[in-house]
């Protein structure tokens, strides 16, 4: 249920995988945070890939802003992904990890507030376009998706707005291109650092693949202002309770 519902999250907006899914595992299945990271990975890269291809075959993803997110991000994924690496399997850095997945996350939900209130959501954008600027700013937020696995749908989209001038379906689906790539990348790291749970990997696809069909399709039909003030607000809730646990 859960795989499925985050799914339908990803394919009406464009973002939600990794932000909501690691503090999912990590609070309510108990699962050490660099495992949930991986985990979350491999989840957003497969359901990501499904609603890539139905944003493509509508031709709603830019593949030029895409590669210049690209340049700067995906260096910025291998970094991030060796550093949780290297965090991970003592006590002192599992508390670490907490305070600083809860960090970041508390700082996407503030961000994604922040658009919703000034921007009005994702709509047309209206800047000019700057690609290698946009390119620079994707580096940290590469970083931070391979650290944690969150950030890189809500920060590209919030990009791309001030940076582009791409429409409102347009930004959505050259973000879930953006991040399927970071994902694949980051998930490539965790897998060989053995940060994955099978058994749990399973079940959410079972339900992420129907689910990413039903967002995508639901995504011309369905508003989604409340659905992301919803999701901005219980992740911010999620995140204080990891940084709580960091620090308790």
């Amino acid at each position: 249920m859960i795989g499925f519902l985050v799914a339908i999250a990803i394919g009406l907006v464009g973002m939600g995988g990794g932000t909501i899914m690691s503090p999912v595992l990590i609070l309510f299945s108990g699962m050490p945070p660099a495992q949930a990271v991986g985990t979350t990975l491999l989840y957003a890269t497969a359901v990501n890939f499904i609603v890539f291809l139905i944003y493509a075959r509508r031709g709603q993803v830019h593949f030029s802003t895409g590669k210049w997110m690209l340049i700067g991000g995906l260096p910025g994924v291998l970094i991030g992904g060796l550093l949780l690496a290297h965090l991970n399997g003592t006590h002192a850095g599992h508390r670490l990890l907490y305070a600083l997945l809860g960090a970041i996350i508390v700082f996407a939900s503030l961000l994604n507030m922040y658009r919703l209130a000034r921007l009005g959501g994702v709509a047309d954008g209206r800047g000019q376009n700057r690609p290698r600027l946009l390119s620079c700013l994707m580096f940290p937020v590469g970083i931070e998706t391979g650290f944690s696995s969150a950030g890189s749908g809500v920060l590209g989209s919030l990009a791309m707005l001030g940076f582009t001038s791409l429409t409102a379906a347009e930004v959505v689906g050259t973000s879930v291109f953006f991040a399927l790539c970071m994902t694949l990348l980051g998930s490539s790291i965790q897998v060989f650092a053995g940060n994955f749970d099978v058994a749990i990997l399973v079940k959410l696809l079972a339900g992420g693949f129907v689910g990413a069909c039903v967002g995508a399709t639901l995504a011309t039909r369905v508003p989604s202002r409340p659905l992301k003030w919803a999701l901005a607000v219980w992740l911010g809730i999620l995140g204080v309770q990891l940084v709580w646990r960091g620090f308790s």
